[in-house]
């Protein structure tokens, strides 16, 4: 029987454990926090924020194993007369529509964008520079970084499609993502994995393969190798309840700077207590600014998306999620060029800024499964399981 050692208790560790379980192996999880879940915990008390991303895209590989097993659970649907409520800060002011001229860059038949050319230069050309700004500010969504327009215009359009993609890819689990952590977590010790919580591993173990699901910097500093950076982006959080008021918009993208406000209890109004609102807000920031500049910012799209919101306040919060918000892609490299997955001596590196592709926690989802399929040494799994 293989054994396999998993570092890391997040969703990819997890994924990385539950298909590890299925091919037959003995897999180990080991998580320094006295929690699994990762950046994808939701928080206990009446708030239940969200600490990592808040939607599954449905278009993503990870959707159909998690459905397979039945991981999922409810959805909370974002009913229609609140989807109508998505609102775009555009020369200051609220607008329902986009540019007209920004559309060009979302039709079906746009030419694929090169890898080797920024997102604005590529873009202004084929809709003119105002739409092409737009466009990118609007991709932070998916992006989380003061300045998508000089990533690569390849990685950024790719995420602007799936953002914007009708109907919507975003599906929410209902209860936040702590629900299908939960039920990952069971699948694996229904399946004999071993979880150790509250186990912060500082020495790989050597007799048995290594999966290490950790963040690139932790897995910098635990394998000792300089070479496992990335750039990611750096984003303040801003989360907030406010009493309910009706009118309020369902979610803010600002096309005049990067970033969104979304109300996440739109959908899912076990997130707050009765008769209030869960907003939640993440405005990229550049390495020279503050959390409070983007504090700013979120309370300037507030400002202009829910009326008197400031004295209707009952609970905020606010933090900058740094380094932790995945992968970019600089003009000239993809995801291909990011830290490879098989470290050699039986390491394998999962989590969203290694070699893997996809958006969001797909890199996640995609690392760990190559990373066990290497560790069993298999060119692929036998995924009825995958």
């Amino acid at each position: 029987m293989h054994r396999i050692t998993v570092v890391g208790g997040g969703f990819a560790g997890l994924t990385a454990a539950v298909t590890a379980a299925e091919a037959g192996a003995k897999v180990t999880v080991y998580e320094a926090h006295h929690t699994l879940g990762g950046r994808a915990r939701t928080a206990e008390g009446p708030y239940r924020t969200n600490e990592g991303p808040h939607a599954l895209y449905k278009g993503g590989p990870h959707w159909s194993w998690l459905q397979q097993r039945d991981l999922i659970g409810p959805l909370a649907p974002i009913p229609p007369l609140e989807a109508a409520r998505l609102r775009l800060r555009y020369r200051g002011a609220l607008r329902r529509t986009p540019p007209f001229a920004m559309l060009k860059l979302l039709r079906p038949g746009a030419r694929q964008a090169p890898v080797d050319v920024d997102f604005m230069t590529w873009a202004t050309e084929q809709a003119g520079e105002e739409a092409a700004r737009a466009a990118a500010h609007y991709s932070a969504v998916a992006v989380f970084h003061h300045d998508p327009g000089t990533l690569s215009a390849a990685f950024v359009q790719e995420r602007l499609r799936r953002a914007t993609k009708l109907p919507p890819e975003a599906h929410y689990p209902r209860g936040g993502w702590a629900s299908v952590i939960d039920r990952m977590a069971a699948r694996a010790w229904n399946l004999g994995v071993r979880m150790e919580t509250l186990s912060r591993v500082d020495t790989l173990p050597t007799d048995t393969p290594v999966v290490v699901a950790t963040s690139l910097d932790a897995a910098r500093r635990l394998l000792g190798d300089d070479s496992l950076t990335w750039p990611g982006g750096r984003t303040a959080l801003v989360d907030l309840a406010v009493r309910t008021r009706r009118g309020d918009a369902f979610a803010v993208s600002d096309l005049d700077a990067p970033g969104w406000i979304e109300r996440f209890t739109a959908q899912d109004r076990s997130l707050a207590p009765a008769g209030e609102q869960l907003i939640q807000g993440q405005i990229p920031i550049a390495p020279h600014e503050t959390k409070a500049d983007g504090v700013t910012r979120a309370e300037q799209l507030l400002d202009l998306a829910f009326e008197g919101w400031r004295g209707r306040v009952t609970w905020r919060s606010a933090a900058v999620a740094n380094g932790r918000t995945g992968a970019v892609d600089l003009p000239g490299t993809s995801w291909r060029d990011r830290p490879s997955v098989d470290r050699g001596d039986g390491v394998y590196l999962a989590g969203d800024q290694v070699a893997a592709p996809g958006v969001l926690s797909e890199v996640s989802f995609n690392s760990a499964l190559t990373a066990v399929s290497l560790a069993l040494g298999r060119h692929h799994l036998d995924l009825k399981h995958a």
